[in-house]
């Protein structure tokens, strides 16, 4: 609750600031909506892209839409999915492939079935699975075994892709490897502790969680081997081949492979054309503003915002993107 409020609060403030800046007509030509639309955003831990990516976007698309958005931290994808799906949120971030497990009812939604009450409005970013750790005698995932991991919060697409990662070694969870639920930031202080030995944080690179902790800690980054990418790639299609380029992170003296997957903004089903066409518009016809705040966006773009999806788009999003040249399937 208390992380919902401070989101909340930041994500007022930040628009607030917007607001005063657009509503003086000499510069801006535009005036403040009273009593604006307030549209509740689904993001994830404090620590990590989701929310940070969130507030950014919210400014924009607020403007754009003429709304109010409330940035809130969640515990990330599937919570997100089934908050627009309960209502609770109107918008939300997700993982791609998370996306896909809940439009087919399967993996974390295989128990209540599927779940269709949300539409895709765009790609944003690559998110790369980042295991960390201070411990120097880990240097492979399969040096991970015998240790305790944190694998993600509970209703997190980053527990996915762990034990996806996991599973791909022959790693199995309470005999091979010992895993505990943990937010971002609560992984860097139980490492810091010593009570875990590493953790997989998903998240756009750099990471602020993981930046913060390289500032006191001397942090490594284990590799995925190039087979186990591969395996990966033929078993869950979503995944991509990522490189973090040496010089991402202080210290970081050469390229760490990975895996990575699209995050995506979503939104409800019902939520009217003409809104989410605005919305759409104020997250891509600001690319290059997003862009020079936030470094892991730099590959953000009208065409790969139509890449990598496999739900359907919004009707509105899909009007946004026709108009600029790009098709997106609404069914």
């Amino acid at each position: 609750m208390k992380k919902r409020v401070l989101a909340s609060l930041l994500a007022f403030a930040m628009l607030a600031a917007t607001a005063c800046g657009a509503s003086d007509t000499e510069n801006s030509g535009t005036q403040a909506v009273e009593n604006p639309t307030i549209l509740n955003m689904g993001t994830g831990d404090t620590e990590g892209s989701y929310y940070a990516f969130g507030n950014l976007l919210a400014a924009h698309m607020s403007d754009a839409a003429g709304v109010h958005i409330d940035v809130l931290s969640t515990e990330g994808s599937v919570e997100n999915i089934n908050g627009i799906h309960d209502g609770i949120y109107q918008l939300g971030m997700a993982q791609a492939d998370v996306m896909s497990y809940a439009w087919n009812g399967i993996i974390p939604f295989a128990r209540d079935g599927e779940v269709r009450s949300f539409r895709a409005i765009g790609g944003l970013y690559e998110e790369a699975v980042q295991i960390v750790t201070l411990d120097e005698n880990i240097q492979s995932v399969e040096d991970l075994r015998g240790k305790t991991v944190s694998i993600g919060e509970e209703n997190s697409g980053v527990l996915i892709n762990a034990m996806n990662v996991l599973d791909v070694y022959g790693l199995r969870t309470g005999e091979d490897i010992e895993t505990v639920t943990m937010s971002f930031g609560d992984s860097v202080a139980a490492m810091k502790e010593g009570k875990i030995d590493a953790a997989f944080i998903v998240s756009g690179a750099p990471t602020n969680v993981i930046e913060d902790l390289i500032a006191t800690e001397h942090v490594h980054l284990v590799n995925i081997d190039a087979e186990k990418v591969e395996e990966l790639q033929k078993l869950y299609p979503y995944y991509n081949k990522h490189v973090i380029l040496s010089g991402t992170y202080t210290g970081l003296n050469q390229d760490v492979t990975t895996v990575s997957i699209q995050a995506t903004m979503i939104v409800a089903a019902d939520m009217a054309e003409e809104d989410v066409y605005n919305l759409t518009a104020g997250i891509y016809d600001n690319v290059e503003n997003v862009s020079a705040i936030m470094q892991r966006a730099i590959d953000m773009s009208v065409e790969n915002g139509t890449t990598g999806i496999s739900v359907p788009f919004h009707p509105g999003a899909a009007k946004y993107f026709a108009e600029k040249g790009f098709y997106a399937p609404t069914e």
